[in-house]
């Protein structure tokens, strides 16, 4: 009843996911899925899982990134549900495997499902007192959820001297697609008088997850405390807890060796103190591999991990903490240490010529788990600084060292806070520059990575990046046991590509089916012998500002083979170029079968430098459209495949399918025309003047269209036409005496060349009109008046004579007249 009760639970919780996933969404024909009951299944035993999501009708498997799961069947309870019968290996390595359930429609996003050592046990409610726990066997591992200001509590019972390990996924085992949900542990061993003898929140080793270890002080029951964090949880924050005497070191030593290696290595940080043993490191797993520490009370639920590569090491040699007592080593070659207690830190002399050249690196957070926070230097023997560096290799440190000059150098690391302790091991790597091929997947859904699912008899297009470090050179691609019937093509990129489109096409007869390939890249150049494979980022739990707080990091592609597609859409190749600051009609055709009318979204995969397109459907009745496309003044010329990706609503979901890879010429435009500024008044009629330089001749004549004229402003409609000896030409545009008068930049000329019966379009702007004001009329001037008639004149009097004057005197002062002048 218990476990029918929880499963329902889990059904509920992922139902009220799915509604949410859809609402929020477009709903593909792909699965989705949002939950695992149980999370995780003991080795050497059979199971059934519960897969609970959304489109799960035609579940058929699932595909496992990691080795030792076989699935033996799968059952389709209906489109919520599906059952997947699993049988794990006695031998299967403990630990977290990735899948992905593939159907007859698609592949569903990944999910994580834990392997472990001990038998299964179920949480029991209630368990939220400390005085009433569940009590559980030392040796089991308890599947449970912490609801919200839920706390739970095991009882375990053991013996003085014997060791309590205390394991928990939670933040490991992921969060549902879309779900923001953070499960932060918090966990705790206490004794019967509720004493904690070990706490932990956050692990180094774990992440966010929580380790508790302790050795028995006395014989007694103890209790395991689980919880929140900061109390909260939800139906959503499930985990698994390991509870056993298993050994669990929290760090190996050294950390790191050569491929097939009999390396003897010390475990580090368990209860029972520290031990050796030998291993032999893989030969296959690259330059990661993973060691399980294991002795006579169990193995570890999770490993450690140490580098591999051909590097040889050198182990530090106490006191090493300055640089007269600097253990001796070599470059190119690899560090072992640790940073022991606090304030320690550790000195390696090593001799360099002038211009050598070293890619120097910490490894110690990543891969290791390392608590270490490192920061790096190398400096001269007489301890001047030469380079320096905290985090650039993300949490660890890492620079590019070259020798000024020949000598002694010393490698100096320790603690960015200057703690330490017995886990903070670290190996530093000082390699010469190589060569290296990196093959990554854009993502078309920001946080969703790429699968690849092609209908039978039709075709899917994806977009490849690959990044070239220390080298350049021309790349051939690959996708290694694709299923039966499909094919890779368009596989060549040039040297100076970074990403490039690819066609994988299925076989009308191909099999419906999937797995998981290798996508593989290799430099054609023979003086340059450099592979690359995928890595391909799924983050399975985000923080704020998204980030990236537990993933899986999977090496290789999710790819199907899926029922038939009801269309197919095909891009009509053109057989004309466009142009830089030109446009292109790409017409696009679809085939549909009998019945099928729904209308087909369409957008480009991706678009060639300076290309922009517009969003287009093809309406149910017609059998084709055209997909509009400009190009910048600046797109790169050349040749470029395209593709066009069709979207159309199936029986169950939306159905996605890719045209064909149709070239797209981009070409330098045939002539350029620039504008003269143009000027009338209203009323009036404006020469508006076009240039003409031309590039290269062209057949024929061109025509072209004065297009963004004011309002109040017109010009012949017919086009005009121009050869390729013109050199310009002239719009008449006429302006309504009511035109608004202002200054108009918005003059453009379409001008088309025909070739091979279809147009190539130039599109040139800039020009300018201004529509002036007439200017005020002089006012008339007025008549003037005729001058008067002039009056008749008289002679003019006779001056005086000198006697007159004196005689005008004579009687201004009262006197007679004058005597005469002879008196």
């Amino acid at each position: 009843m218990l476990r029918l009760w929880r499963l329902r639970r889990w059904a509920a919780t992922a139902a009220i996911l799915v509604s949410g996933l859809v609402a929020a969404e477009s709903a593909g024909a792909e699965p989705v899925v949002t939950s695992l009951q149980p999370s995780g299944v003991q080795r050497g035993t059979e199971a059934v899982l519960h897969v609970y999501g959304a489109r799960l009708s035609d579940a058929e498997a699932l595909l496992f990134y990691e080795p030792g799961v076989t699935v033996t069947g799968v059952r389709a309870v209906d489109d919520q549900h599906a059952e997947v019968s699993v049988s794990v290996a006695a031998d299967s390595t403990p630990g977290l495997r990735a899948f992905r359930l593939r159907s007859a429609t698609g592949i569903s996003n990944l999910q994580l499902v834990s392997i472990g050592a001990l038998p299964e046990v179920a949480e029991q409610e209630p368990n939220s007192e400390f005085a009433h726990p569940q009590a559980v066997p030392l040796g089991c591992t308890i599947s449970g959820v912490v609801q919200n200001e839920d706390v739970d509590y095991f009882a375990v019972s053991a013996r003085k001297g014997e060791r309590i390990t205390v394991e928990l996924e939670g933040v490991r085992l992921g969060a549902p697609p879309g779900d923001f949900t953070f499960f932060d542990p918090y966990l705790a061993i206490l004794n019967a008088e509720r004493f904690e003898l070990a706490t932990c929140d956050d692990a180094p080793l774990l992440r966010q997850d929580s380790l508790c270890a302790i050795q028995a002080p006395a014989d007694g029951t103890y209790i395991v405390e689980v919880r929140e964090s900061a109390y909260g949880g939800s139906d959503l924050c499930k985990y698994r807890l390991h509870v056993g005497a298993f050994p669990r070191p929290r760090a190996v030593f050294p950390p790191g060796g050569t491929p097939g290696e009999s390396l003897q290595v010390q475990w580090l940080g368990d209860p029972l103190d520290a031990w050796t043993s030998q291993v032999i490191l893989p030969t296959d797993t690259g330059p990661v591999a993973e060691l399980f520490a294991e002795d006579a009370q169990g193995i570890a639920p999770s490993p450690l991990r140490v580098r591999v590569n051909e590097l040889a090491a050198v182990v530090e040699v106490e006191p090493n903490n300055a640089g007269d007592t600097a253990t001796r080593a070599a470059a190119p070659g690899a560090l072992h240490g640790i940073i022991q207690e606090p304030r320690d830190v550790d000195y390696y002399r090593f001799s360099a010529r002038q211009g050598e050249t070293y890619d120097v690196r910490v490894f110690a957070r990543d891969p290791l788990r390392s608590p270490l926070d490192s920061v790096l230097s190398i400096i001269r023997a007489d301890g001047a600084g030469v380079i320096g560096n905290d985090d650039s290799g993300g949490p660890d440190s890492a620079f590019r060292f070259t020798a000024p000059e020949e000598g002694e150098y010393l490698v100096v690391i320790h603690d960015q806070l200057m703690s330490g302790g017995p886990e903070f091991v670290y190996r530093v790597e000082l390699t010469p520059v190589v060569a290296a091929l990196n093959l990554s997947l854009p993502e078309r859904v920001q946080y969703v990575p790429m699968t690849l699912s092609v209908p039978r008899g039709n075709r899917m297009a994806m977009l490849v990046s690959a990044e070239r470090v220390n080298f350049g050179g021309p790349l051939e691609l690959s996708m290694l046991d694709l299923p039966a019937g499909m094919a890779l093509h368009n596989t060549a990129m040039d040297p100076n590509l970074s990403t490039i489109p690819v066609l994988v096409t299925a076989a009308a007869d191909a099999p419906v089916g999937g797995s998981l390939v290798d996508l593989v890249g290799r430099c054609t150049d023979p003086n340059v012998a450099v592979t690359g494979r995928l890595r391909q980022r799924t983050m399975l739990v985000r923080g704020q500002n998204n980030v990236d707080v537990w993933g899986h990091d999977a090496r290789r592609l999710a790819v199907a083979v899926t029922q038939e597609a009801p269309f197919e859409i095909e891009v009509v190749p053109p057989r004309v170029p466009i142009v830089r600051d030109g446009s292109m009609q790409l017409k696009v055709r679809a085939r549909r079968q009998e019945g099928f009318q729904e209308p087909i979204a369409l957008q480009l995969l991706y678009h060639p430098p300076g290309i922009g397109s517009a969003a287009a459907t093809i309406p149910g009745d017609q059998p084709e459209v055209t997909i509009p496309l400009t190009a910048n003044s600046s797109p790169g010329v050349g040749q470029w495949p395209v593709a066009v990706l069709g979207r159309a609503r199936g029986p169950s979901g939306d159905i996605e399918v890719s045209s064909q890879l149709a070239p797209l010429e981009i070409a330098e435009p045939f002539f350029t025309l620039a504008f003269e500024k143009a000027a009338a008044e209203q009323g009036q009629t404006a020469d508006v003047v076009v240039r003409i330089e031309k590039h290269r001749d062209f057949p024929g004549a061109a025509t072209v269209q004065l297009l963004g004229l004011p309002a109040g402003t017109t010009t012949d409609p017919q086009p005009l036409s121009f050869t390729a000896d013109q050199t310009d030409l002239v719009f008449k545009v006429q302006l309504a005496a009511d035109a608004r008068a202002g200054k108009y930049q918005t003059l453009v000329c379409s001008a088309v060349v025909t070739l091979e019966g279809e147009p190539v379009a130039h599109t040139f702007g800039g020009g300018e009109l201004r529509i002036d004001e007439p200017l005020p009329q002089a006012a008339a001037a007025p008549v003037p008046e005729p001058p008067p008639e002039p009056a008749a004149t008289e002679a003019p009097p006779k001056p005086p004579s000198r006697l007159e004057l004196l005689r005008q005197k004579k009687q201004q002062q009262g006197g007679g007249a004058p005597a005469s002048a002879g008196s």
